[in-house]
């Protein structure tokens, strides 16, 4: 059976800090972006989309200009691009979507994700 994937990007801006053994860092913020991928069964599935946009928008108010390790999504977590890719693939999930693949960018050249199991 074909399947059909629709990827959203989004931007967002946030901080954070490290204070982990070994890992620490003062608070600095990141232009960081959201690369969400999910599976379609079909190609054109207006309800889906809307879910879909929805269910993002809906994580990056929840991130967008914070401070990311006041988030309760990400407590006893260090707020790595790693961590960030994990909640907004468990956010997508909880909305009942069928995420492929979901990846944040840090830096220019750094991106993380976190993808379904093969």
């Amino acid at each position: 059976m074909d399947s059909f994937l629709l990827t959203l990007r989004r931007p967002f801006v946030a901080d954070h800090f490290h204070d982990l053994p070994g890992f620490v860092e003062a608070r600095h913020g990141h232009n960081w972006e959201i690369a969400a991928t999910i599976v379609l069964k079909e190609p054109m599935n207006p309800q889906i989309e809307a879910a879909f946009v929805a269910s993002l928008d809906d994580w990056i108010t929840e991130v967008d200009y914070t401070l990311l390790n006041e988030q309760p999504s990400l407590a006893g977590r260090n707020p790595t691009a790693e961590s960030l890719a994990g909640w907004a693939y468990l956010h997508l999930q909880a909305d009942g979507l069928n995420p492929e693949c979901v990846r944040i960018r840090e830096k220019a050249n750094y991106w993380a994700g976190c993808r379904r199991a093969a």
